[in-house]
């Protein structure tokens, strides 16, 4: 069994709105404009999240795992219609031991990379469409799939009012490389926010990642999980901060898939 890391997908990313404001209720609209902007997945402004999923139950013998997500994200400009929204994804794993007497593993997973090509103006609905590249980085073979993979991934979201709703969904295939078992995963994750009014930043959220592996049986093709939590926007001395908890039970799931998942996020915001 191996740890499919290229399945978790953050939603992160940042427009840019202002940090600092005369008055204090221009204050508090930046603060709410920002927390909705944290929810954008291709937002115009660089970020760094580290996103840590735990998940309880998992493998066999029904230990932990530990996936930390490092996810930086970086939008370059395309023209003057056109910005292309990168997204890299490098997991640290902590994988459990999967039969008596093995040893647990801790390192690098595969790396996957997203490049989503939005338009500036788009309207009331946002989106974007790009490719996804896998790339076999893991350090143990337990920790990846030892598989190049391609794919594609589309986004589109809407912010009325106080909410940002919106899906990502992606497919990702193998092309080569020395794994067994060839890639075919399925990615939809669907977010739904609630940015409460005069809070100071804080939202309530679900974002769960729904996953499918064709390759695999037809009784452990799919993971679905249903659950949320809450988040806020707010600074650490200077530097803005978006922080969010949330937990998941998963249930579908394949037969040795966790039971359940703690997912905590801390995304540091760079806007221009």
């Amino acid at each position: 069994m191996r740890a499919n890391s290229f399945t978790t997908l953050a939603v992160a990313g940042m427009m840019v709105f202002g940090l600092t404001a005369p008055t204090a209720g221009a204050a508090e609209q930046s603060q709410a404009d920002l927390a909705k902007a944290a929810q954008n997945p291709i937002a115009n402004l660089i970020s760094l999240p580290l996103q840590n999923n735990t998940n309880f139950d998992f493998g066999p013998l029904e230990k932990t795992q530990n996936i930390l997500n490092i996810q930086p994200v970086w939008p370059v400009s395309v023209g003057e219609n056109w910005n292309l929204i990168t997204r890299t994804i490098v997991p640290v794993t902590s994988q459990p031991g999967l039969v008596p007497g093995q040893d647990r593993k801790t390192g690098l997973g595969d790396t996957a990379f997203t490049g989503f090509f939005s338009p500036k103006d788009s309207g009331k609905w946002t989106w974007g469409l790009g490719p996804v590249v896998l790339l076999p980085t893991a350090t143990d073979d337990r920790l990846g799939s030892d598989k190049w993979g391609l794919g594609a991934s589309l986004v589109a979201l809407t912010m009325p009012g106080q909410w940002v709703v919106g899906g990502l969904i992606s497919n990702i295939w193998s092309v080569g490389g020395s794994g067994e078992q060839d890639i075919n995963a399925f990615t939809f994750q669907y977010f739904v926010n609630y940015n409460i009014p005069d809070s100071g930043g804080w939202y309530l959220t679900s974002a769960p990642i729904n996953t499918a592996n064709w390759e695999a049986d037809s009784g452990n093709k799919w993971t679905v999980p249903i659950g949320g939590g809450a988040g806020r926007v707010f600074k650490i001395g200077k530097q803005p901060v978006n922080a969010q908890a949330q937990a998941f039970y998963n249930v579908e799931k394949p037969e040795f898939g966790a039971d359940w998942q703690l997912r905590l996020q801390l995304q540091f915001l760079f806007p221009k």
